[in-house]
């Protein structure tokens, strides 16, 4: 993969089994020398307990040939002057004079050769080792480490290769394909990785999806207020009245504010930071400033809800100019207590909602069947709505009354910390 973080991790990994091995290593033939050194004194008094000068021949002969076989070995006793005086096994070659360390090259466990206190000198050759580790702890240690390589190799190239495509998910993701999602496998923090990556582009396309068919709708919705302004801009030019001025200030006013709302909509989600819901806001004291702007009759208790009192402002505008729009007279805005939450309800007396569109609803520009151009549709009115009581924390259902109608309710938190 990119980088070779594949070569990287196993490099790093056999690196760490070198360095492991040579402390080893020398930790090993430092032990060995110490117990050679105290093997060697003890095992040359010990021949020299059991070979002494003034022996009797017979005694010593039977003592070596004692040892040769219980040590499965050649052993031979030289003169001082290297002539052979006893042995017992395979004969073996005679020693120079003086030297006792003829017969120590090569391994120490299969030769030796040991000087006695009276000049002779005590050769042997082992017939086979005792035990079956190598002679060197090095090529064990590297014996180890190699297979420690070898059971990594599958290990470090299963986890980058995970990694390989993770990686290959996000290019083709960031690539333009929002569909595109990645394999999760494991339980480890590659898979959790994946696990993140997969959610966050799911909400990604979520987005990317609704501010497209915002976009869309958007769009058809500008058209109708758009051309009647043409239109009246045309007949004003022609028959200046106040009518048709009153026409195009309308329209105006009609296309600054869902201009101002797809805004406001936008801003919601992304999260936009100016909002800060820190403030403490009286709702039942912002109801009743926006009913008696709209006409409309508010009753209830003082409740204070944690929000930010522009975005609240708007939530409650909303559902009272939806309620006149859509809904039928008389209008009625309602805040209670209940059960600890606070609860914010805006009920009207016409038709009703049919069962199979009262979530739909919530849908920006969302056209009821049966209604025309001229008839128009919810707008973006009731979203907005849904996205600012989310933003605090808040639920949104609607009701149908018994006596008809429909009944909007925003349920809030008494205290929600920002």
């Amino acid at each position: 993969m990119r980088g070779s973080l594949f070569l990287k991790i196993y490099l790093t990994l056999l690196a760490s089994l070198v360095v492991v091995a040579l402390a080893g290593a020398a930790f090993l033939q430092a032990s060995r020398d110490d117990e050679d050194r105290g093997f060697y004194g003890r095992r040359d008094a010990m021949l020299s307990a059991l070979l002494p000068a003034d022996a009797d021949p017979a005694k010593t002969r039977f003592v070596l040939e004692r040892l040769a076989e219980a040590f499965d070995a050649d052993i031979a006793v030289y003169e001082p002057d290297g002539r052979l005086s006893m042995a017992a096994g395979n004969p073996l070659p005679p020693a120079p004079p003086g030297d006792a360390r003829r017969h120590q090259h090569g391994n120490p466990w299969r030769n030796f050769s040991v000087r006695l206190p009276d000049g002779r000198v005590v050769a042997g050759h082992f017939g086979a080792p005792p035990g079956f580790l190598p002679s060197s702890p090095l090529i064990l240690l590297a014996l180890v480490a190699g297979a420690t390589g070898l059971a990594a190799w599958p290990a470090v190239r299963g986890l980058t290769r995970r990694l390989e495509r993770l990686r290959r998910g996000v290019e083709e993701w960031g690539e333009g394909d929002l569909t595109r999602r990645v394999p999760v496998q494991g339980r480890d923090e590659v898979a959790a990785l994946a696990g993140s990556f997969n959610l966050a582009a799911e909400k990604i396309e979520k987005l990317v999806e609704a501010h497209r068919i915002l976009l869309a709708n958007a769009s058809h919705e500008l058209r109708s207020p758009l051309a009647r302004l043409r239109m009246a801009l045309d007949l004003y030019e022609a028959a200046p009245s106040s009518e048709r001025k009153r026409e195009i200030v309308r329209n105006l006013s009609e296309l600054d504010a869902l201009v101002d709302e797809i805004l406001l909509a936008s801003r919601l989600d992304h999260g936009d930071p100016s909002g800060l819901l820190s403030e403490s806001v009286d709702l039942l004291a912002l109801a009743a400033e926006e009913g008696a702007r709209q006409n409309v009759a508010v009753s209830g208790e003082p409740a204070t809800v944690t929000g930010d009192h522009r975005l609240l402002s708007r939530l409650v505008r909303n559902l009272v100019q939806n309620a006149i729009r859509h809904g039928g007279p008389p209008v009625i805005v309602e805040v209670r207590r209940r059960k600890g939450m606070v609860e914010l309800g805006v009920r009207d007396h016409g038709p009703g909602i049919p069962e199979a569109e009262r979530e739909r609803i919530f849908e920006p520009f969302y056209r009821p069947a049966g209604h025309g151009e001229a008839a128009g549709g919810w707008g973006i009115g009731l979203a907005l709505v849904r996205k600012i009581a989310d933003r605090h924390g808040a639920s949104v259902r609607l009701e149908t009354p018994d006596d008809g109608g429909t009944r909007i309710v925003v349920t809030f938190p008494v205290e929600r910390t920002a």
